[in-house]
């Protein structure tokens, strides 16, 4: 399936958190995820070349979105705005209850380095059951991976963004993560 997507240029791309949820219509959604697991519920959702993944925890949420910078999003709730380019780590609480925090790389490979990781990659989210979206650019074919692993006080998450002009890719691990509720001590000890 072909989807067009603006050719965005690796500088422009930058990872926003937001300590608020954001409306689907904001994006051309083309996969979803929705993980509800005990006290918090984490959604994701993929585009060509973009991500958002959203972490609730009673009622807060801190949202994760990648993008290319062609998109206008609102500025409300706007905790953080990172530019992708190089490798970066990022972390921030998100209240007294909440850490996200982040690990982003970036590379532009030369076309052979570049089809042997999108095989690479592509085979290991067909393994692991990642959400993915392929799509091909004026160069050739590009893929947005999303996989994620749920645990009992967080979700971890892997995205991968291959843009095959320009040989990109656009690696980050996220993790949200909620400090459990303290359980009543057992009697008699």
């Amino acid at each position: 399936m072909t989807t067009p997507l603006k050719s965005a240029s690796l500088q422009s791309y930058k990872l926003l958190l937001y300590r608020r949820a954001l409306h689907p219509e904001l994006f051309s959604i083309k996969g979803r995820r929705v993980i509800e697991h005990g006290a918090y519920e984490f959604e994701a959702w993929i585009m060509p070349g973009q991500h958002v993944m959203r972490f609730q925890y009673g009622d807060l949420n801190a949202t994760e979105v990648l993008t290319g910078g062609d998109v206008m999003l609102p500025q409300r709730g706007l905790a953080a705005a990172i530019p992708c380019p190089g490798e970066r780590d990022f972390e921030q609480p998100c209240s007294d209850d909440v850490t996200y925090m982040t690990s982003i790389q970036t590379e532009t490979l030369p076309e052979n380095l570049y089809a042997a990781t999108f095989e690479e990659l592509t085979e290991f989210g067909e393994e692991v059951g990642a959400l993915m979206h392929f799509w091909d650019d004026a160069t050739g074919p590009c893929v947005s991976i999303l996989d994620t692993q749920r645990l009992r006080t967080e979700v971890h998450a892997q995205a991968y963004h291959l843009l095959a002009q320009g040989g990109v890719v656009i690696r980050t691990q996220s993790l949200f993560e909620h400090k459990a509720k303290p359980e009543t001590a057992a009697s008699g000890s």
